[in-house]
């Protein structure tokens, strides 16, 4: 018995087990399998690296106070973070990886690097 491969039709040569005629084509499959999920999860890895560039240029020395307007202007996703850190005195810094932000009064805000 003849096995063909379900993404181009060729006859399959080799193992018993073998789904695929190459590893293009079960990289093909696969591709196609899970392209809607990895979309979602590269796009939400692109903004939160582009939120990351952000905050590491505005804050290169580790502390530092920017405004929401800077923020906005570059383009900033006030959405997407990483994580969430409130201290003892319940202060909420939202974080990208190791950038974090505390929003202030007055739209600014107090840019701070975890180390």
């Amino acid at each position: 018995m003849q096995k063909e491969c379900p993404v181009c039709g060729n006859k399959i040569i080799g193992r018993v087990d073998k789904k695929f005629c190459s590893d293009y084509c079960r990289n093909a499959f696969n591709n196609q399998l899970n392209k809607d999920s990895k979309n979602l999860v590269r796009n939400i890895n692109n903004l939160l690296r582009k939120n990351y560039r952000i905050l590491e240029e505005l804050n290169p020395k580790d502390k530092t106070k920017t405004t929401k307007t800077k923020l906005i202007a570059k383009g900033f996703d006030f959405q997407h973070f990483t994580s969430i850190y409130t201290t003892k005195t319940g202060n909420i810094y939202y974080f990208i990886y190791d950038q974090g932000y505390l929003p202030l009064e007055n739209d600014f805000y107090a840019l701070v690097k975890r180390n």
